[in-house]
C-alpha cells in the first residue's frame, strides 16, 4: 500500500481532499504548519515549515507520492512568497529525491499564464505569462518539477488549477472550474498511471473543465479535458 503525503492539508483545497483521498489512499500523511482545527483521530498529521529543509525531509521519509498543495496559495507580499512557494518549492522536490519519492503533483495555477487574454484558448505548451508574484511561483514551480523529472528522473505531474469548488462561482470561471471530484481524478493519473496515449477517465463536469495540466514523467505529455495526449511514453515507478 502506498503511503503518501499531502502538504497544505489546512487549507481550502487541502480540507476537501481530505475527506475524498482515505478510500483510495487509506496510508495518507496530512502536513501543513498547523495542524487543521478539525483533525481527526484516524488521520496522521506532520507539521513542517515548507522554508525549513530539515523539516520537509522529515516529512518525506518513507513516502511514495506526493500531493503538493503546501505554500502561499494567492498574490502577497513578496518574502512570503518567496518563502513559502519558491525555497519551499525548491526544498520540496530535493526532499523527495532524497528521499526516493517516486511521484509529485505539483499544483500550479492557472496564474501561470494569467496574462493570456482570456477570449484565446491555450494549450499546455505555451510561454508562460504570470499575472502577479504568485503566478511566478507557479512558473518556477513547473520548472523545478520539469528538472527534477528530467534530471532525476522523478514523475511529475503540474496541474494549472482554476476556480476550485463544488460549483463554478460566475459564467466566467466555469471556463477554468475544477471539481474537487476530478481533482482527485487528475491526481490519481499523476500516482498511478503511465503516460501513453489513453482516455482520462472522465465524469459530465470533466467535460465542461478547461484548466490546462502540464506533466512531466520522464518527459511530458499534455492534458485535456477529453484526453491524455503523450508526446512520449514513461514506464510505472
Amino acid at each position: 500500500m502506498p503511503r503518501i503525503l499531502m502538504t497544505g492539508a489546512a487549507g481550502g483545497i487541502g480540507t476537501a481532499l481530505r475527506k475524498l483521498l482515505p478510500p483510495i489512499y487509506p496510508d495518507l500523511l496530512l502536513s501543513d504548519l498547523k495542524a487543521p482545527a478539525d483533525l481527526g483521530a484516524d488521520e496522521k498529521f506532520k507539521a513542517a515549515e515548507l522554508s525549513d529543509p530539515a523539516q520537509v525531509e522529515a516529512i518525506c521519509e518513507g513516502v511514495d507520492g506526493i500531493l503538493h498543495f503546501g505554500g502561499y496559495s494567492v498574490e502577497g507580499p513578496w518574502d512570503d512568497i518567496l518563502q513559502s512557494n519558491i525555497i519551499g518549492g525548491y526544498n520540496l522536490f530535493e526532499a523527495a529525491r532524497k528521499k526516493g519519492v517516486k511521484r509529485i503533483v505539483f499544483a500550479s495555477s492557472n496564474h501561470a499564464v494569467g496574462f493570456y487574454p482570456r477570449h484565446h484558448h491555450i494549450g499546455t505548451d505555451v510561454t508562460a505569462r504570470p499575472d502577479s508574484r504568485y503566478g511566478v511561483s507557479k512558473v518556477f514551480g513547473e520548472a523545478v518539477g520539469a528538472l527534477y523529472a528530467d534530471k532525476h528522473g522523478l514523475k511529475v505531474t503540474c496541474i494549472r488549477i482554476g476556480n476550485f469548488g463544488d460549483r463554478p462561482l460566475d459564467h466566467r470561471r466555469l471556463s477554468i472550474w475544477l471539481k474537487p471530484e476530478d481533482l482527485v481524478q487528475l491526481c490519481q493519473i499523476g500516482l498511478e498511471r503511465i503516460f501513453a496515449s489513453m482516455p482520462l477517465p472522465s465524469r459530465r463536469s470533466s467535460r465542461r473543465i478547461r484548466s490546462a495540466i502540464s506533466t512531466r514523467a520522464g518527459r511530458s505529455a499534455a492534458w485535456s479535458s477529453t484526453a491524455m495526449r503523450a508526446r512520449s511514453s514513461a514506464g510505472n515507478s
